[in-house]
């Protein structure tokens, strides 16, 4: 019987033939986006902390909304600089330098006598969750072969939900067993310690990226790296590949400020920045940093609100989990807007509850139902379909450039959520402030349907065309 041999694949490389090297690419993927956990636990372990942490450092509404904000101002920065360090030196050498980072402010948190020292070693902390969200999806991208890379990057978007939910998880277990223990707050940051630690010794054994060291002209260690995660005949036929992505990566960083000249560039660079703000003013991450508070406020006691608060955090990866199943089957916009109607038809339900209802266990629960509704819609939806379509819609000229500015803006709507939260709460109510989410979403529904371009099956080419066109 004679065997044949594998036809080449669509994009013209030998096929990703399973083997030990898919084992090592496995292992890669598992330990890195160790990063993405920690950004979920850092950014969701507040959420069930804060009460005894208020109680402890006598916050009020105000440096409650400054401590939370902080990690997410800090994140801002971090993307900002943990990106150029990453091009400097290296993406592994950046994880690695990172998960120091993140021990340092974990260690710091858990330390901090009062909540000034805590907001500082927050900020510090959220320096660490920003490089982490710029440096693990590139790390990823650049090490997986280019028909599995969807797959294998996406997992640190679960990984992030997933971390959130661990948090939760891990602050209802925490508050019910050692609940009236002081400082039992300190416990629950404590826990993350042990992801940066096992992402410091893990990335010291990993591979640097092969797309950065042809980058730097060190080919032959680019090939040996390679060797590790492909085939032999795979890995030296992927080199000219590497090439050309290592050549589009010094194109992309040859736009400047003098590019922001061109309407057409200011315009879609606006777009993207609309984007990340209509993400973030869904309020959806002022249910994953205060969820057991806005639960308490609805009704349930603290023991009942910190259980509850694991649902949300359930729905969130279950929500994930769905959206990357029909990500690819549904055209972008099309999903965008569905995803708002959803999430602000639950704003506004949250909003009528509160606000009609009587006090009692139904009125809390009706909130719940709909809370968990929103956040199951959100991470189907617009949370993972964000991120995606400002990685499509931005010609290489600009892409860097574009994506840093629009993130930038997407952390700082985040932490402008972060910090106001829990004074307008405190001024207007569940009810006002989730009719307030409803009326944005309206606003975020005619933003889209007028100014997002559809991205699905579009080149680069086509977009830029288009934008040119009607722009110019």
């Amino acid at each position: 019987m004679t065997r044949t041999s594998p036809s080449p694949t669509s994009h013209g490389l030998p096929p990703d033939a399973p083997g030990p090297h898919s084992r090592r690419l496995g292992l890669v993927s598992v330990i890195v986006t160790f990063g993405g956990l920690l950004f979920g636990y850092d950014t969701g372990v507040v959420n069930g902390a804060l009460e005894p942490l208020t109680a402890d450092l006598g916050l009020t509404a105000f440096t409650e909304g400054v401590v939370v904000s902080n990690l997410v101002f800090g994140a801002a920065f971090g993307a900002m600089i943990g990106g150029a360090l990453s091009d400097r030196y290296g993406r592994r050498h950046n994880i690695i330098m990172l998960s120091l980072v993140f021990m340092l402010g974990t260690l710091g948190c858990v330390l901090s006598p009062n909540w000034q020292v805590l907001a500082l070693f927050r900020f510090i902390l959220g320096l660490a969750v920003g490089g982490a969200s710029a440096t693990v999806p590139v790390y990823l991208a650049e090490l997986a072969p280019v028909e599995r890379r969807g797959s294998i990057v996406t997992r640190n978007e679960v990984m992030i939900v997933s971390g959130q939910f661990a948090a939760f998880v891990i602050n209802a277990l925490i508050f019910n067993i050692w609940g009236e223990t002081d400082g039992i707050w300190r416990l629950m940051l404590l826990v993350a310690v042990l992801p940066a630690i096992g992402l410091f010794i893990g990335m010291l054994r990993l591979p640097e990226s092969p797309r950065w060291l042809v980058a730097q002209g060190r080919d032959d260690e680019a090939l040996a790296v390679l060797s590790q995660v492909r085939t032999a005949e795979r890995a030296q036929a992927e080199m000219a590949e590497v090439h050309r992505l290592a050549e589009e990566e010094r194109a992309a960083k040859t736009a400047g400020a003098v590019d922001l000249g061109v309407r057409w560039v200011r315009l879609l660079i606006l777009i993207g920045a609309g984007l990340g703000i209509c993400q973030q003013f869904t309020g959806i991450n002022s249910v994953m940093y205060y969820g057991t508070q806005l639960l308490g406020d609805a009704g349930f006691s603290g023991d009942s609100a910190i259980i509850a608060n694991t649902l949300n955090g359930a729905f969130s990866v279950i929500g994930i989990t769905v959206g990357l199943s029909v990500i690819n089957k549904i055209k972008r916009r099309t999903m965008l807007l569905g995803g708002f109607a959803l999430t602000t038809t639950f704003h506004l339900l949250v909003g009528l509850s509160a606000m009609l209802m009587p006090e009692g266990s139904a009125k809390a629960w009706f909130i719940l139902v709909f809370v968990v509704l929103f956040v199951f819609s959100m991470q189907a939806t617009i949370g993972p379909l964000v991120w995606l379509i400002l990685s499509e819609m931005f010609p290489l000229k600009i892409r860097s450039m574009a994506i840093g500015i629009s993130i930038f803006v997407l952390w700082m709507a985040n932490a402008l959520v972060a910090l106001g939260f829990p004074p307008v709460v405190k001024a207007m109510g569940i009810s006002n402030t989730f009719l307030g989410f409803a009326a944005f979403g309206v606003l975020a529904l005619a933003f889209i349907g007028k100014c997002v371009p559809e991205t699905k099956d579009r080149s680069l080419e086509e977009l830029e065309d288009d934008f040119r066109a009607r722009y110019s």
